[in-house]
């Protein structure tokens, strides 16, 4: 399991209006308010082939992400892979932030900012984790 500390996206993330962060001597508890819900940590390695698909489909819109997760069900996550999602989800799934990289010159790089997802987007977007 990952640490919130290590995350690249750690920084934008705690910055996020509805997320409050409790620092203590050991441990980072990561809140997400309007439920005071715990948010934790999620990190996820995807083939080439995987790691497209998941890109197109965070482009999708809701419904055709729903039909296309349906049909062929979600990316495949691997052991090493080509890309790498670094993810924070709330347990009871109303908040959502994610980033892709992609391996390039020996280490990862990010595609884009952070994605926030909030209610029934974040719902559907915890299907693809």
């Amino acid at each position: 399991m990952s640490s919130f500390k290590n995350l690249e996206m750690a920084y934008a993330v705690s910055i996020h209006p509805h997320i409050t962060v409790k620092k203590s001597l050991f441990q980072t508890k990561v809140i997400y308010t309007p439920t005071e819900s715990p948010v934790r940590p999620i990190t996820q390695e995807y083939t080439p082939t995987e790691g497209s698909r998941l890109l197109s489909l965070l482009d999708m819109p809701k419904d055709k992400l729903l039909a296309e997760l349906k049909q062929k069900g979600a990316p495949a996550s691997g052991s090493n892979g080509h890309y790498h999602l670094e993810a924070c989800l709330s347990d009871d799934h109303q908040f959502c932030a994610l980033q892709m990289f992609r391996y390039a010159d020996f280490s990862y790089i990010a595609i884009g900012e952070p994605r926030f997802y909030e209610g029934d987007e974040a719902k559907t977007i915890a299907q693809i984790l």
